[in-house]
């Protein structure tokens, strides 16, 4: 994988890594080069730390969209074994912007449901940069109604903008089938782990987003809607996407507050595009902690705990004035 881009608050870090490199490329280094080598390693970790947890939602969205971030396709190399993807949705096509399929992680069985985005032009356009048409959520929630039948946990990987609102989209039951699945998935009765590894945007995220456990990475973020959609709407411009991040409060720390998600899977420093398989490995754990927990509720109190869970989403208080 070739180095990352950088972001713009990351010149610094990028700049100091130049200059440690030229000093670990020279052939003889003296004393005092060596030195100074391991001071500035010591200074680009405090830096990358000091960036790093002063990151604005603006400047997190950018990490959740950074080019070279993990993906789905990713974590199926690196955290599973064994993946056999499953096809269609038995009623249109097979939607490639959702990846269905049995996997192991570890010695446990799982199905697995992920969103795609691509890199490349090609990948993007193959799987339609992430955004499902109803076919693919109407593939996932058949999937995912094959794993209860034969008692097989579920996991699945969130990281889109939002469905896909074109015309074809909305003819064939966009709101409908979205709206279906929520139903649905609160009445599967085996473990969901939901994980929101990018971005986790409006009812496209929420289509495979209803579960028992659900978890987002540092630098991910899960919102109502897009910065830009927002300030498109408020500030009649997409030029105030920044000022929307701020007001929306969709940054992990927020979610984790507002009760929404139950957990925050730490980054490696300098956020997951720096190291796949470091955050692969944090991703892991995190997904066999929680299904370990889960398979030890009994299949009704996992269904009310699940209900309960989605009805406390959206509690608020009167103020002393109404």
């Amino acid at each position: 994988m070739s180095a990352p881009t950088p972001l713009s608050f990351e010149r610094p870090i990028f700049d100091l890594e130049k200059q440690l490199e030229a000093l670990e490329a020279q052939p003889s280094p003296t004393a005092a080069t060596k030195e100074s080598i391991r001071t500035m390693r010591t200074e680009l970790t405090k830096l990358r730390r000091e960036i790093y947890e002063q990151l604005g939602p603006w400047e997190i969205v950018q990490v959740a969209r950074h080019e070279s971030r993990p993906q789905s396709l990713d974590y199926i190399e690196l955290v599973f074994d064994e993946f056999v993807e499953l096809h269609g949705d038995k009623a249109f096509g097979d939607d490639r912007a959702i990846l269905t399929g049995f996997a192991k992680l570890d010695d446990r069985k799982v199905m697995l449901i992920a969103q795609q985005k691509g890199r490349n032009l090609d990948e993007r356009q193959e799987h339609n940069y992430g955004m499902a048409h109803p076919e693919g959520y109407r593939k996932a929630m058949a999937k995912m109604q094959t794993a209860a039948k034969y008692n097989i946990p579920i996991i699945c990987l969130i990281d889109t903008a939002g469905a896909y609102p074109g015309i074809q989209a909305e003819e064939r039951g966009q709101a409908y089938q979205i709206a279906l699945n929520l139903r649905e998935m609160s009445r599967v009765n085996v473990p969901i782990v939901c994980v929101v590894i990018g971005e986790g945007g409006s009812g496209g995220a929420l289509g495979i987003g209803i579960g028992d456990h659900v978890a987002i990475l540092r630098f991910a973020y899960y919102s109502v809607i897009s910065p830009e959609g927002c300030a498109s709407i408020l500030w009649k411009h997409a030029k105030h996407a920044d000022k929307a991040a701020n007001a929306l409060r969709f940054t992990s720390a927020d979610l984790l507050r507002f009760g929404i998600v139950d957990e925050v899977i730490d980054e490696p420093l300098g956020g997951a595009h720096r190291d796949h398989r470091r955050m692969a490995t944090l991703l892991k754990a995190s997904l066999n902690e929680a299904l370990r927990k889960l398979s030890e509720i009994p299949a009704d109190q996992l269904l009310d705990r699940r209900y309960e869970k989605f009805r406390r989403i959206g509690q608020f208080e009167e103020s002393a004035a109404s």
